[in-house]
């Protein structure tokens, strides 16, 4: 005869722990995502504003853009464990 309780038990703490590995994905992988925008991005905008001060603000800003990708990322695993 199986024992129900602990059957139930074991599927209630799986079910947790798939939560926080589906939350840790959405960020780890949106981090990494990231990371590689701004790599092509980051040089970019420091070759620009070498050769004109003047677009300081619109590499600012481009840098920044891809940054709120991680923002969606972590609402997601929000989302996911509560």
């Amino acid at each position: 005869m199986v024992d129900v309780g602990t059957t139930l038990e074991m599927v209630q703490a799986s079910q947790v722990g798939l939560k926080a590995v589906g939350a840790g994905l959405a960020v780890g992988l949106t981090g990494v995502g990231t990371g590689l925008a701004e790599m092509g991005i980051g040089a970019a905008a420091v070759g620009a504003t070498a050769e004109n001060r003047d677009m300081f603000g619109l590499a600012l800003l481009f840098t920044v853009i891809p940054e709120t990708i991680v923002i969606f990322g972590l609402v997601v695993a929000l989302l996911l464990l509560f």
